[in-house]
């Protein structure tokens, strides 16, 4: 089919791609809505919140390896591997609800918190790899011409269902009464489950697009990766890697740097505040690149965004002294909310980054090996900041502006910005000096000579 005949198909392109994208997306994105309800697991089954918390970063690791192993899948059948994200995200919902019930009846069991890191941390994260795969091939061939905003849309649905499921599990902790953390989950098992699979029912590829059959030839991901030098894709990977980790090394920390600033009663707001700025940076920078002859320009910016912003508060102490300054408060927030929109915008722009370099034919295969980036980085960028926080500075008391004392160490925070300063350095000289310009950007050069 052509770009013009596919342009014309405005139903098809929303109700065989982007809606199905974002029940998917919106689905599976709730993932981060870890830190909501994990007290509340520990509490439950009768361990510390640091053990659960493992729960979650296998939940990303898996993910991330997942999508690595599951690629080819993806690429074959769409619909093969959009009904697999849809099992296994509910059914590992529903598993992680049955094994905290198990944990309140049998406080302290281990059966229940090795239950609880398999079904959320392995058979969720299977869901969670597939279900992001599955429809950014098919968005970026029904939206050929805006294969950015295409996969910038589905992206943000990822971003954006934290801030939308928040608010309603957190009605459903308060209502649901005793037992209420696993009620929740056998709810939300059912409600995505349903949500999940009407996005498999409706997700196709355009009319006339064929992948190759099984028994036909076709180059396999290590051959088409090296038709551009390998250090190219090399780049691409770590600048990839080294976002994420420093995305979440910030934004692990970001409620505590809120609270030292002095605005521990607003924190709430500005933890969604912040969810939108991710979202919306998923969404904005890939539409802006679609716009750009390189589409490597964009991470240049949001590197060179993240270094500026980081500088600005190291130079001024902002994390230290920011309470009762307003410059300083305002150089803060806006270091959050730009680490969050590049944070955001290094995700969507990736698929499309990889298809001008490598091409369509195997970019559900190259894009899912390019997210074990995510998986490492899930376990690498909490845990960053983490040590920096427990082994630099002291802790300290502050009022919370209700009168509570509250523990913060604003001096391991700010340490932790010389760290991402230093690796956002590092990614930026990768994206300058590793990454070529793709094909379609060399051609546009050439074109305009």
């Amino acid at each position: 089919m052509s770009n013009d005949k596919k342009s014309k198909s405005f139903g098809g392109k929303w109700l065989r791609a982007a809606i199905p994208a974002l029940l998917l997306h919106c689905s599976i994105g709730t993932v981060y809505c870890w830190s909501i309800f994990s007290q509340e697991i520990a509490d439950y089954i009768g361990f510390s919140k640091g053990a659960t918390e493992w729960a979650f970063s296998f939940a990303i690791f898996f993910l991330g390896m997942s999508a690595a192993f599951l690629g080819n899948v993806v690429e074959r059948d769409i619909h093969k591997s959009s009904l697999i994200a849809t099992i296994c995200f509910a059914v590992g919902m529903a598993g992680t609800g049955f094994f905290i019930s198990y944990g309140g009846a049998h406080k302290g069991s281990l059966v229940s918190l090795i239950g609880i890191y398999l079904s959320y941390g392995f058979i969720m994260g299977i869901g969670l790899g597939t279900g992001y795969l599955s429809p950014v091939k098919t968005l970026m061939l029904w939206f050929a011409d805006r294969k950015g905003l295409a996969t910038g849309l589905a992206v943000a649905g990822f971003g954006a269902a934290k801030a939308i499921a928040s608010p309603i599990m957190q009605a459903l902790l308060a209502n649901l009464g005793e037992g209420g953390v696993y009620k929740m989950f056998y709810i939300l098992a059912g409600v995505y489950f349903v949500m999940m699979f009407v996005g498999h029912l409706l997700l196709k590829k355009p009319d006339g697009w064929h992948e190759p059959a099984a028994t036909e030839k076709k180059p396999s991901i290590m051959e088409t990766l090296k038709t551009r030098p390998m250090t190219n894709y090399i780049g691409i990977w770590l600048m990839f890697y080294i976002n994420i980790t420093c995305g979440l090394a910030l934004i692990s920390q970001e409620k505590m740097i809120v609270k030292c600033i002095g605005l521990a009663a607003s924190a709430g707001l500005i933890s969604t505040i912040s969810a939108i700025f991710n979202a919306g940076g998923r969404l904005g920078f890939s539409a802006w690149a679609d716009s750009m002859k390189d589409r490597n320009t964009i991470y240049k910016l949001i590197f060179i965004l993240s270094i500026a912003s980081t500088a600005l508060v190291i130079v001024t102490n902002g994390i230290k002294n920011g309470s009762g300054n307003t410059l300083l408060i305002v150089l803060v927030l806006a270091l959050i909310f730009i680490v969050n929109a590049g944070y955001g915008g290094g995700f969507s722009n990736v698929p499309t980054l990889l298809s001008d370099h490598y091409g369509m034919g195997s970019i559900s295969a190259i894009h899912g090996i390019t997210l074990s980036a995510w998986a490492f980085a899930g376990l690498t960028g909490n845990q960053l900041a983490t040590f920096i926080v427990n082994h630099f500075g002291e802790v300290t008391q502050i009022d919370d502006g209700h009168g509570n004392m509250i523990s913060v160490n604003p001096t391991g925070y700010q340490m932790v910005l010389y760290a991402t300063l230093a690796l956002y350095v590092v990614a930026l000289l990768l994206s300058i000096f590793l990454v070529k310009k793709s094909p379609k950007a060399e051609a546009a050069a050439k074109a305009s000579k």
